[in-house]
């Protein structure tokens, strides 16, 4: 069961509660040896140095589920080592023993088990982190007939209540859902433009391309798209949209099987399908089809087999009566029936259950619902469920920008702890601000709503209480620009924030003491900051402004070094650090693998230089662009070759290989590098495949005129293999409705930025 994130403990509370303490407790898991970490853990034992172990720790494969063995198989570096160092050897043989062991415990991040009696009558139990678990793991608390629950928290459910309390304190209105009836339009046009960042199940990068094919129009499209994008069944996505387009060439085996498939275009998609097939072609019980579903789910080879005899032949019990009819008393051809029992043990690679698919479609739908409606206060609700994840922050403020809605800075007048909506803008949440803790937030709020809003730095100071007023905490409000309404420079606050406060907490001390302070003296005029005392310096260049606000928030706030370069990066790249990200995260989706080319762009943050064993200089390099951070390997020849572009704070377009064995991250090997330059320094060519073709560019004319710029049209005649520039008129500002507009005209492979490595 999913509950709201916030308030599982809540349940699991409720639970002892309801059952009686001792009766209920956590389930201990253990953290086993994979590959890597055996490799590692023995290494230290047996005193070998570090870099020799991560070396050789780095040529297994970064898959999901890799042993040794199959290492020992697939990779030709980490073989040589075996083969060729009898260290190694040592290391690699040893780490084999250990593989697959327990190496620590830690308690399941859902798991609760649930006793008639004590639990201490039936298992022995393990005090971690305060909390009783089990000694025992989830599986053998079954095979115990004892009762386990699952407890997720899931952070999409507090997203949507959040949501439907921003929207009930803006419009006063309440959203419930319980009545749904899951069509509305605004919905399906949203998640089949692709505009899904933030909704649930449908917003990884291989997802949203493939509901922009599927073009979902009903919840039953939403069911089965989560179904098919895991690995296994990808591989029906072609035939099933297909199928969907033109239900006109689906075929089915036998006609009982359409009321069954046609749901979903002919295609077998749920286990549940698999079970009616069994029962209205065969005549099975709906107990008995579960049995199949079971050995599916669990692919046990050896029980479908022997249903196949019973789907097709029928079964009698041990009077000689007909326990199960069969598909060929049932009137279903013996040859078909064999068709259709293959089709389904093919299936049974990748079975999926459509309840547990409905109940994602349906929180999808939800949150794509909320998206379409009312974007600002879901993408409030959204970006503070992820207060502690700057990647995505930094994502959908992007994905804002683009839909139009404006992010207010942080400011103590009217900040809350989360992000908040204020006049159809999100205003920044304070408790995204580093070494600002919920507790001086709480103070803030509630003194500016009993003694009023705060006037001046000053006035800030004397109406918390002293205790709330560190300098850590101060500073990082100042450097993210949260007491920019009290036109004062960042700079100024920055010069003389700890005299003021070292000042206001004296005089609260000889207050509390007695004495006449400061303060009292000027009560009625509040004197703020008295002008004299505030240096007379220049504000923070706009650089040095952004490079705070990215130290205590983790991200850009007033602007972005790469915002003007949106359109560059978007032509000029192939990837971007938050492909990266899911690279690593879902390798099985992705279109990339490791050694493949790609083309990054953005900001060089940090350089390192390092020397080769060979006494060659290289460097690791850090590159920021609009939505994260990613790494770059740069090898000693490459940065001879491009050392005088590759510094800290340059903007780059970097052609490279794409590393994918380090467990930790995805990095880019540097082969190419070049500046990154506005589009006017780039040309738009249009190729021209046969003479005859040349009226297409009067045809495309009202599209130059719409799109007029600053970027020069080149024409490429292919049969003759000359290019003429256009005429200055018809040159463009080549944004992404520019491009695609030409392209429907000239042809997809036809229309292009030249590259900047060309």
């Amino acid at each position: 069961i999913d509950f709201c994130y916030e308030r599982r403990e809540e349940v699991i509370n409720y639970v002892k509660e309801k059952y009686g303490e001792e009766k209920v407790a956590q389930i201990i898991t253990f953290g086993t040896m994979a590959a890597r970490g055996a490799i590692r853990d023995v290494g230290r034992v047996m005193n070998l140095p570090y870099n020799v172990v991560d070396r050789i720790a780095k040529t297994i494969p970064f898959a999901l589920g890799i042993t040794i063995d199959k290492a020992l198989e697939i990779s030709p570096e980490f073989k040589r080592y075996y083969d060729e160092d009898s260290d190694a050897r040592e290391l690699i043989d040893m780490a084999k023993k250990l593989e697959g062991i327990p190496r620590h415990a830690s308690t399941h991040a859902a798991g609760v088990v649930i006793s008639k009696k004590a639990l201490e009558e039936h298992i022995p139990l393990y005090m971690h982190d305060d909390n009783i678990t089990t000694q025992f793991p989830m599986g053998t608390l079954e095979e115990l007939g004892l009762l386990k629950m699952d407890f997720l928290g899931l952070r999409t459910l507090t997203v949507i209540e959040n949501t439907k309390k921003i929207i009930k304190a803006v419009h006063n209105i309440d959203i419930d859902f319980t009545n749904s009836k899951y069509d509305d339009k605004k919905v399906y046009d949203l998640i089949s433009k692709g505009d899904t960042l933030g909704v649930f199940q449908l917003e990884s990068s291989g997802m949203i391309q493939f509901m922009k094919e599927l073009k979902p129009s009903n919840i039953e499209d939403i069911i089965a798209g989560i179904s098919l994008f895991r690995p296994g069944p990808m591989d029906s996505i072609p035939k099933y949209i297909a199928y969907k387009n033109n239900p006109s060439k689906i075929e089915y085996l036998h006609k009982k099987l359409k009321p069954i498939l046609e749901v979903t275009y002919g295609c077998l998609v749920y286990q549940e399908q698999v079970m009616q097939i069994v029962r209205d072609l065969a005549g099975y019980s709906y107990g008995r089809s579960d049995l199949v579903r079971r050995a599916m789910s669990k692919k046990e080879m050896s029980v479908m087999e022997e249903e196949r005899q019973y789907f097709i032949y029928g079964k009698k019990n041990e009077n000689g009566e007909i326990e199960i009819p069969g598909c060929i008393r049932n009137g279903v051809p013996e040859d078909i029936a064999y068709k259709i029992y293959d089709d389904m043990i093919d299936f049974a690679n990748y079975a999926f259950n459509k309840s547990h698919a409905a109940s994602y479609a349906v929180l999808g739908y939800e949150t794509a619902y909320l998206k379409a409606h009312y974007p600002v206060e879901f993408m409030a609700a959204l970006m503070t469920s992820v207060m502690d994840n700057t990647t995505k922050i930094a994502q959908y403020i992007h994905d804002c920008k683009k839909r139009n809605i404006k992010i207010l800075p942080p400011d103590v007048n009217k900040s809350f702890a989360s992000f908040t909506v204020e006049d159809n803008k999100i205003r920044f949440g304070l408790a995204a601000v580093k070494n600002v803790g919920v507790n001086m937030i709480e103070a803030m709020v509630k003194a500016r709503e009993t003694k009023g809003e705060f006037t001046s730095f000053t006035d800030f100071c004397q109406k918390l209480d002293s205790k709330f007023l560190n300098k850590r905490a101060i500073e990082s409000l100042i450097k993210s620009g949260a007491f920019d309404s009290f036109n004062i420079y960042r700079s100024q606050l920055m010069a003389i924030y700890e005299r003021l406060l070292d000042s206001v907490n004296q005089d609260k001390k000889r207050n509390i003491q007695g004495q006449i302070g400061i303060f009292d003296l000027a009560e009625e005029e509040n004197i703020g900051i008295q002008r004299d005392t505030i240096p007379n310096i220049k504000e923070f260049n706009d650089r040095v402004k952004l490079s705070m606000e990215k130290e205590v928030v983790g991200i850009y706030l007033s602007g972005h070094p790469l915002e003007s370069f949106q359109e560059e990066l978007r032509y000029l790249t192939k990837l971007t650090s938050n492909d990266l990200i899911e690279i690593v995260e879902n390798p099985e989706f992705s279109n990339y693998k490791d050694g493949d080319v790609v083309t990054v762009g953005g900001m060089i943050l940090e350089k390192k230089n390092m020397t080769t064993k060979n006494n060659k200089l290289m460097a690791f390099i850090t590159i920021e662009d609009l939505l994260g951070t990613m790494e770059g390997i740069v090898f000693p020849q490459a940065l001879d070759k491009y050392s005088s572009i590759l510094n800290e704070e340059s903007l780059v377009v970097i052609e490279g290989t794409l590393s994918l064995k380090d467990e930790e991250d995805s990095k880019i090997i540097v082969n190419k590098v070049k500046p990154l330059k506005k589009m006017e320094d780039r040309r738009l060519y249009i190729r021209i495949a046969k003479k005859e073709d040349i009226h297409l560019v009067d045809k495309a004319k009202d599209i130059f005129k719409k799109h007029e710029g600053n970027v020069p049209v080149y024409v490429y005649m292919e049969r003759e293999k000359k290019s003429f520039r256009a005429d200055r008129s018809l040159w463009v500002e080549p944004d992404e409705k520019c491009i695609n507009a030409l392209k429907s005209i000239f042809g997809q492979n036809s229309v292009k930025i030249k590259s900047i490595f060309e």
